[in-house]
């Protein structure tokens, strides 16, 4: 089996490659496969500290047909489509997200056409999808009414990946990511970065300015949980997603008191006296525009799992990231 995984070079994208390879295969329809090569995608040089003859690291952008090309070349069998401008930085920059995350999605999907063999095709969609006038729990039913350029970025890209399932293109999945808390490494652009900056920097000795109000409430997820459904996604039957290839993961409901006081058991008062509130309206804006509780419903019953609580999220980053 040969894996392409678009945003490779990524924190997401790298957890994944780690955890395929420590696998070793894939399920497919009813047939376990053993994954002979991953070939990770993205604009950006490949990190070091992943070693392993199957992985193959290109670089290039999505909207290259002759990137498009090699990364595809001789097949693929399965993707995992995580490459993307984050929120923050699609607000910004209105062409530089729509080039990426939908002109991007689209050229990535018109190559998977031209394969004999549809490919499995899970999309990372996020819940940035739902926006406006939410009700209290957003139910599998609701609406999507993306508030921001971004939202409706990943909206299109899962009608897409819908679409071209409906056609027999690909064997299509989108996954409604939660925020991703605690993220290691700098800040990025997302409006959501500060979610794991207030843990993150704390920890480590240094001060975090938290944009939006403490009662602000976040749907979360942690990393160690979206690898495991992202690659659930991927080994759940055809039949099971049925005509609807769209599905909100089950996530966390934490106000960022919560988490902050989930920092304090872990870290100390030390570490809480290092989060400075000195409000962002830009991001306060974008962030209330999202939904911050889920009904999950059909995706627990498609066996998709979320994390029991936000100290243990804290916990297993500080012991991972300790010294």
């Amino acid at each position: 089996m040969k894996v392409l995984v678009t945003g490779g070079s990524g924190f997401l994208g790298q957890r994944l490659i780690h955890a395929l390879c420590r696998r070793g295969e894939l399920r497919r329809g009813l047939q376990q496969q053993t994954i002979s090569q991953i070939r990770a995608l993205d604009v950006v040089r490949a990190p070091s500290g992943l070693s392993d003859p199957r992985v193959q690291y290109l670089e290039g952008d999505l909207t290259d047909r002759a990137v498009l090309a090699a990364a595809l070349d001789s097949g693929v069998d399965s993707v995992f489509h995580l490459a993307a401008v984050v929120s923050g930085a699609a607000e910004a920059d209105y062409d530089l997200g729509m080039r990426v995350n939908l002109d991007g999605t689209r050229a990535l999907l018109d190559a998977c056409r031209r394969l004999s063999v549809p490919p499995i095709f899970v999309f990372a969609s996020s819940v940035a999808v739902f926006g406006g006038d939410l009700p209290g729990v957003v139910e599998d039913n609701t609406t999507p009414a993306p508030q921001s350029s971004y939202g409706v970025q990943k909206l299109i890209g899962e009608l897409l990946v819908c679409d071209c399932t409906r056609r027999r293109f690909i064997d299509g999945r989108a996954v409604r990511l939660p925020t991703i808390v605690v993220r290691p490494g700098k800040p990025n652009a997302a409006a959501s970065s500060f979610a794991s900056g207030i843990i993150r920097e704390p920890l480590a000795g240094v001060e975090a300015i938290c944009p939006v109000a403490a009662d602000t409430r976040l749907w979360i997820m942690s990393p160690a949980s979206a690898v495991s459904n992202l690659i659930h996604a991927h080994e759940t039957s055809t039949a099971a997603w049925g005509y609807q290839r769209a599905v909100s993961l089950p996530g966390l409901a934490v106000s960022v008191r919560e988490m902050l006081d989930a920092l304090r058991r872990v870290g100390g008062e030390t570490a809480v006296q290092r989060v400075c509130f000195q409000t962002d309206e830009r991001i306060a804006q974008i962030v209330r525009g999202w939904p911050a509780r889920f009904n999950a419903a059909r995706a627990l019953s498609l066996g998709f799992t979320g994390d029991g609580d936000i100290e243990t999220i804290v916990r297993a980053y500080a012991e991972e990231h300790a010294g």
